[in-house]
């Protein structure tokens, strides 16, 4: 399913599966920022079992929607999924917070005419989600149901924003396409399942071992994912949280990333794979990113062997008309690092893990 996001590896993905290699028995894909989930699903299509995490509850909604198969989102209770989602569909529409604070109605919540969406519009997506949150409650729905149908309000209500490509600021004038009546969609869903894991929170406790596979895909420039994604993240938890300007936003600052900040890029970085237990990294950046491609080689070069392979050149986020006109094309690294293979003595005692494991949701 199309989405816009910041840093999408959907045009790259077919090289990066080929530095992947066979899904090792036990051993899973894990993918750190997992964003929307492209780069998840295609190792999950390889058959590795795979970890998403991310610190925002929508990316890992996103992504883990990404993976659901078929015989895992049957809405038993509301006749298929196909039904369920035509009757969310038929709600009718309600005056809620989207309505209240992200369309023209919050000129008499707060004086400001926000203008992400038409009114009818956000009154249908205030709709659709209490909708889903009480089919949650009652039952009729489970967890896998709830996150997917979650995932396809995203992508609807993504195509009727009146934004240029992030909900960071909204456009001043109506496009043609923010006119159109939000109507949520199907997907294809997946033949098979694989096992799959999900945590939302920092990159640093996701749990790796030794035979993972871990693949890296940090921000590269100065913004902030929790402040340009604010709105699905509200979708995303059904709450009414204290927003404020004349974007709305959310308080976000508590999910800045250290990654965003030139001077603090290299070093975190050096930290988060130093930290890793895995043995095979993939690390995934631009020519555009804080930190220069010699210093990332150099850095994780400490760390074991390091080799970075160009993946050619995509173009750059392009937020309006005058960033399109004068932006050029940016390239794009994947760099492999693998650490030496430790042997240990028979002789030698195994290590007492003090640590405890995250709370994981399956989602399969």
């Amino acid at each position: 399913m199309t989405f816009r996001y910041i840093g999408s590896k959907s045009r790259l993905i077919n090289q990066i599966t080929t530095y992947m290699g066979r899904p090792r028995q036990g051993a899973f894909f894990v993918d750190a920022f997992c964003g929307t989930g492209v780069v998840a699903e295609g190792a999950a299509d390889l058959g590795w079992n795979v970890r998403i995490n991310d610190s925002l509850h929508s990316a890992v909604i996103s992504a883990g929607a990404r993976l659901i198969s078929a015989d895992q989102a049957a809405f038993r209770r509301l006749g298929g999924y196909t039904n369920a989602i035509a009757t969310l569909n038929a709600a009718k529409p309600k005056h809620g917070f989207m309505w209240r604070e992200y369309s023209p109605a919050s000129v008499d919540t707060c004086g400001l005419e926000r203008r992400y969406f038409t009114q009818d519009n956000a009154a249908r997506i205030d709709a659709m989600r209490e909708m889903i949150g009480e089919w949650a409650g009652a039952g009729t729905i489970d967890e896998i149901e709830e996150r997917l149908l979650i995932a396809d309000l995203f992508g609807a209500l993504n195509r009727v924003a009146n934004i240029a490509g992030t909900f960071g600021c909204f456009l001043s004038k109506w496009t043609s396409q923010s006119q159109d009546k939000i109507a949520m969609r199907c997907r294809d869903l997946k033949k098979r399942g694989v096992h799959v894991e999900a945590t939302v929170g920092d990159v640093f406790d996701v749990p790796n071992a030794a035979h993972d596979l871990v693949y890296l895909d940090p921000p590269y420039t100065k913004r902030q994912y929790a402040s340009y994604y604010h709105i699905l993240e509200t979708v995303a938890l059904g709450d009414e949280p204290e927003v404020k300007g004349v974007a709305g936003l959310r308080p976000w600052k508590n999910l800045a990333s250290d990654f965003c900040y030139k001077t603090r890029a290299l070093q975190t970085l050096s930290r988060l794979v130093h930290g890793l237990k895995a043995q095979k990294v993939l690390l995934s950046y631009s020519s555009e990113g804080h930190i220069c491609m010699q210093d990332i080689k150099s850095e994780l070069s400490k760390i074991g062997t390091s080799t970075m392979h160009p993946l050619g050149a995509i173009g750059r986020y392009r937020p309006n008309k005058v960033a399109s006109n004068t932006a050029s094309d940016v390239s794009e690294f994947l760099v492999v690092v693998e650490r030496p293979t430790v042997r240990l003595c028979k002789a030698q005692p195994k290590a007492v893990q003090n640590n405890k494991p995250l709370p994981v949701e399956s989602y399969v």
